[in-house]
Parts: structure tokens; C-alpha cells; sequence
């Protein structure tokens, strides 16, 4: 005979138990607690830019002391990181208010280009934070950046090269470009734009005036976002051999 005692029903209708309600709320005050620090990183990289932006500074913006910043995160690179992340989100959305609806490839991709310099021109500490990052490593993120944040932030990025790898490959069904890899040409045209983009920002083009004699002049923003939109298309046209 077995002397296993059954287990007693749960009537319908109890509540669930006070426990997890106090972790529901514990875990609410966390994430509340995460977008109040990223918000604050965000407005001081805006206002001082990133590499003026200090833990105790973004703590001290917060109104909590730099021990209760490392409870949340892993360290300054992972805040960096999901600051970036807030960027991209808005980046996306201006990236996707751009490209005209039924539109050729070609304007699908100069308007992505164009919103994609604009966005930078105006928020400088989107290109600071997002070539920070990327001076590091695969491996010096693993152990840097929790896994959660590296997928948050990789979620960021591929949503804004997603829009524009699309608009890559309807022009190559199209006929209007050849492109062997969409994705490939989408990731270039990113780190490159981010690169023209501090360009933009210097305002300061060097060149030989003579052999080994330098001279210093000076580019506009316009200037820039016209070489890359001319050179976003040459690579879509007429990729390298």
C-alpha cells in the first residue's frame, strides 16, 4: 500500500502567492531603475558628449551613489552599450519615416543614407558612443558586456541594417543594382558613414599641396553627405571586382 499523502487542490480563484508579487514589483523597480541610468547617460552624452560622461557623474545625475550603477550594470562599456541601443531605436525610426513607400531602389537607398547622416549630424554622441564601441573586440565585449545587453544591442543594430539591406535587395531584383551580399555592403556603408560622419564634425580636409607638403581645408556637412550618398550608390551599381 502506498503511504503517499495526495497533494491538497488549490481552490479556484486564490491568489497567487505574496511573493511573487513582491517580485514582480522588485523586478519592475529594476528595470525602472535601469531607463532612469540610461536615460541620464544619454543626456549627459548629449551634453558633454561620451568620453566626458563618468560613472560617478552619471550617478550622481540619478541621485544614487556608483555602487548602485555596478548592481545594474556590468561595468561603464555596458552602459555605453545600452545607451547606444536607445539611439538606434531612434535611428531605426527615422530610417523607416525616410524610405518612400513604392519607391525605386535607388531613392529607397539615397533617402536611407541621407536620414542616416542627418540623424548623426544631429546627435554627435550617437557616433562617439557607436565607434567607442566598436574600437572593441569581439572578445573584450564577451567579457565586458553581459549577454543580455550584447543581444539588445546586436537587436539595435540589425533592425537599422535590416532597412537598409532591403532596400539593397529590391534593387538587386529590380535589376537597378548588383549586389552580391546585401548584408555585407549594409554593415560598410554603417562603419564608413560612421567614420565620414566625425569627418562632418572636424569640418577639416587634409591634402597634399605639393609632395610632402600638407595643407588644410575645410569640408562641409553637406559635403559629406553628399559622398556618401554618391558612394552608397557606386557600391550598389558598380561593386569592386
Amino acid at each position: 500500500m502506498s503511504t503517499e499523502r495526495p497533494v491538497p487542490a488549490v481552490p479556484s480563484g486564490r491568489s497567487a502567492p505574496a511573493t511573487d508579487g513582491r517580485r514582480s514589483a522588485a523586478a519592475a523597480r529594476r528595470r525602472a531603475r535601469e531607463q532612469e541610468i540610461i536615460a541620464a547617460t544619454r543626456r549627459l552624452f548629449d551634453l558633454r558628449g561620451v568620453r566626458d560622461a563618468q560613472i560617478e557623474d552619471i550617478a550622481s545625475a540619478v541621485g544614487i551613489n556608483r555602487a548602485i550603477v555596478y548592481r545594474h550594470f556590468s561595468g561603464k562599456e555596458e552602459i555605453f552599450a545600452l545607451t547606444l541601443v536607445s539611439y538606434l531605436e531612434e535611428l531605426r525610426e527615422a530610417l523607416a519615416t525616410a524610405a518612400p513607400v513604392g519607391a525605386d531602389a535607388r531613392t529607397r537607398l539615397e533617402a536611407l543614407v541621407t536620414a542616416f547622416v542627418d540623424y548623426g549630424l544631429a546627435h554627435p554622441a550617437f557616433v562617439d558612443c557607436a565607434q567607442a564601441l566598436m574600437r572593441r573586440t569581439g572578445s573584450e565585449l564577451l567579457d565586458e558586456i553581459s549577454e543580455s545587453a550584447l543581444f539588445r544591442l546586436g537587436r539595435g543594430i540589425s533592425s537599422c541594417l535590416s532597412l537598409l539591406a532591403a532596400a539593397l535587395e529590391h534593387g538587386v531584383e529590380s535589376g537597378e543594382f548588383r549586389v552580391d551580399n546585401p548584408a555585407l555592403l549594409a554593415n560598410t556603408l554603417y562603419a564608413s558613414g560612421l567614420g565620414a560622419l566625425q569627418l562632418a564634425r572636424l569640418g577639416i580636409l587634409v591634402e597634399e599641396a605639393a609632395p610632402g607638403v600638407p595643407t588644410v581645408g575645410q569640408i562641409s556637412p553637406d559635403q559629406v553627405r553628399h559622398y556618401l550618398v554618391t558612394s552608397a550608390l557606386a557600391l550598389a551599381t558598380h561593386p569592386p571586382a
